[in-house]
């Protein structure tokens, strides 16, 4: 017998390494105090396409060309992390390259089981870092599709600096201008002499050596899995107008996020009612710092590195339960406009800097005994799907994969390519509070298929 549906083989066929098109000279380049309140942690990317219409497209050596072009400006990507004397990192920019893997996958693309990537996807089409900041796989499907997929060192990279690079390595297959070239004046994000910290950062971020042993969950599945699903555009409306009151009207983002925060509450609701759930919204502070002259927002704009912030609330699980989304959608908005302001992310860069050499972050990712479920949401409603066209057509397909440790949630929610609006919401959570959102929000959170994808 054969294998069951959904059930595939990835044979990798060859393991090589992509270097700058023309070396540069070896430099190091520090991390920014922003950088530096990421862990080493690496997220992934993948996109899908469809069989190319032309025989002489869709070639990898067209992918590996463009991606020795696209490491030119995007040098970093290159280079490998290292400790400094005060074993802080930084980027060693030495032109080692990005480890690049073809591989086949006897399967075609239609019945990939989107829903469930860590079955799909984890340890299939999105490359294990091992060395260096950046991995590539082109794997090549049973239908003549093909998946590419991308792992990324986030220490390095945020999402908006990945999405920039994948645009431009699309750019240059099809022999394309660079649309935006990356900026890496690291003196954009230096502290200010002397600092000024507002004490309300203490609330946000931690020292890691402060903080005690993560806690572990008692559940029998404690540990995070994966899921993707499709929302509608009339669904997100609803939760839209369900979210705002008083005449104001709450973003899309954040009514989507007040409702999950009270889904994921309910699924504890029956065990402890006074535990403390939270809630972070990922910010991308380049909007916020590009005040200073049109040449400062232009390199805000296309600064390289990570720019972001993620300021979080707390509430019962008691409370949010029982409140009216409209509530909790409120309480959402008040929390994330702390940390929306020029301010906020002056005041954030000097306290790492008060704080270093000691490693620090942010203390929603930290979940402590006594404490209530907890989540953090990434807006992905930029990732340019529709742009990471190699020259065989747009993707069918794609997605962020973020599988990390500990037992914060991870959610991003990205624009569908089948119809505008629409989201495609990728989740990492625990299995108690997936199979919760399934039975209570099954109208919202619909398990992705082919169905709703061009394929």
């Amino acid at each position: 017998m054969g294998p069951a549906k959904g059930e595939f083989t990835v044979t990798v066929i060859k393991t090589d390494v992509v270097a700058p098109l023309v070396p540069f000279q070896e430099h190091w380049l520090p991390f920014t105090n922003l950088d530096l309140l990421l862990p080493p942690l690496h997220f992934g990317v993948f996109f899908c396409y469809k069989k190319p219409v032309s025989a002489s497209c869709g070639s990898v050596s067209v992918l590996k060309k463009a991606l020795a072009e696209a490491l030119l400006p995007y040098y970093a990507l290159a280079g490998e992390v290292v400790p400094n004397a005060l074993g802080e990192p930084e980027l060693l920019c030495n032109n080692r390259g990005v480890d690049f893997v073809e591989a086949y996958a006897d399967i075609e693309l239609r019945n990939l089981n989107f829903h469930n990537p860590d079955e799909s996807v984890e340890g299939k089409f999105v490359p294990k870092n091992k060395h260096g900041v950046m991995a590539v796989q082109a794997t090549e499907l049973k239908c003549g599709g093909m998946v590419v997929g991308c792992s990324f060192d986030h220490r390095v990279s945020d999402a908006y600096t990945a999405n920039m690079f994948l645009v431009s390595w699309a750019e240059l297959a099809q022999s394309k201008p660079v649309s935006m070239l990356p900026s890496f004046r690291r003196s954009l994000l230096n502290p200010r002499r002397p600092g000024c910290v507002d004490p309300s950062l203490d609330d946000f971020y931690v020292s890691i050596p402060s903080l005690p042993p993560p806690e572990e969950s008692n559940e029998p599945t404690g540990h995070l899995i994966s899921r993707i699903y499709y929302v509608n555009a009339d669904q997100l409306n609803e939760l839209q107008s369900l979210a705002s009151s008083d005449g104001y009207k709450q973003t899309k983002l954040e009514s989507f996020s007040a409702y999950l925060w009270k889904m994921v509450a309910t699924y504890t609701a029956d065990k402890d009612r006074r535990k403390i759930s939270k809630l972070g919204i990922v910010v991308d502070g380049r909007a916020r710092l590009d005040e200073g002259g049109p040449n400062r927002a232009t390199f805000m704009r296309s600064l390289f590195g990570n720019v972001l912030s993620i300021p979080y609330g707390s509430e019962t699980i008691g409370e949010l339960t029982e409140k009216p989304l409209c509530s909790v959608a409120k309480q959402v908005h008040e929390f994330l406009k702390l940390g929306t302001t020029k301010e906020h992310f002056l005041g954030l860069i000097d306290w790492v800097e008060a704080h270093r050499p000691e490693p620090t972050m942010t203390r929603v990712y930290n979940v402590v005994k006594g404490d209530g479920p907890a989540l953090v949401v990434s807006s992905g409603l930029r990732f340019p799907v529709s742009k990471v066209d190699f020259g065989w057509g747009c993707p069918a397909f794609g997605s962020y994969h973020f599988p990390w440790g500990g037992l914060c949630g991870y959610v991003m929610p990205m624009p569908s390519t089948a119809r505008d609006g629409d989201w495609v919401v990728y989740m990492l959570l625990l299995k108690g509070q997936l199979e919760q959102i399934e039975k209570e929000a099954a109208h919202v959170f619909r398990p992705l298929t082919f169905d709703y994808l061009d394929l």
